[in-house]
């Protein structure tokens, strides 16, 4: 890649955003999010609901909904979480669950942790996953990371902004909460950062023969 490409990472979450350019960031790319002014003049009428049932499909209708509007080639990525003392109430809607999708991150944050304060210690085992798709030339690849580990009885670092679980989950081979570990450390364990390293090479190959 002689020349900077132009990429736009499907997402107005801020904090999603820092963790895949902390991935992304050495490539030859112009990184775009959709609250950048280039973007949101494109979008001005934006519709766009996630439909899907599974995270694949959520990442992938995310990616051809803002690719086409647009015409950029484009990252969507879906993920949540799955608590195993919560069947079947948060993974694809982990954001829109419990507080709802517009209460703030100490809102949500605050009624998780009453909803999980008396499930015991056997029962805190959680997956987080994430999905993303890479919508570039009309063709689209979709890759997959998922991290296991447990849910904490308290936050044990401050609550970073867009992704609030992370101040309360363990990964299975840490021994410190997601948000307590440094960009670079948790890109190398995390749902997100094994989905966007795998990813990486894949985007600029398809880059190096456009």
């Amino acid at each position: 890649m002689n020349n900077k490409h132009r990429l736009l990472i499907a997402t107005t979450n801020l904090g999603k955003f820092g963790e895949i350019e902390e991935v992304l960031g050495d490539l030859n790319l112009d990184l775009f999010h959709l609250k950048n002014p280039d973007i949101s003049s494109l979008i001005l009428d934006d519709n766009f609901e996630e439909t899907g049932e599974t995270f694949e499909e959520n990442s992938k209708l995310k990616a051809m909904h803002y690719g086409n509007l647009t015409g950029f080639p484009t990252i969507g990525e879906d993920s949540g979480i799955i608590v195993d003392a919560l069947k079947g109430e948060l993974g694809v809607k982990t954001r829109r669950w419990g507080a709802g999708p517009n209460a703030s991150d100490k809102e949500w944050i605050e009624y998780f942790m009453n909803v999980m304060e008396n499930v015991p210690e056997k029962n805190r085992t959680a997956r987080f996953i994430c999905c993303a798709s890479f919508l570039h030339n009309d063709k689209i690849s979709t890759f997959r990371g998922e991290t296991e580990g447990i849910i904490t009885h308290q936050l044990q670092a401050p609550i970073k902004p867009g992704i609030p679980l992370s101040s309360c989950f363990i990964p299975i081979s840490k021994t410190k909460v997601y948000a307590a570990l440094n960009e670079k450390e948790k890109n190398q364990i995390s749902h997100r950062g094994k989905a966007f390293h795998e990813m990486k090479d894949f985007i600029a190959k398809a880059f190096d023969k456009s």
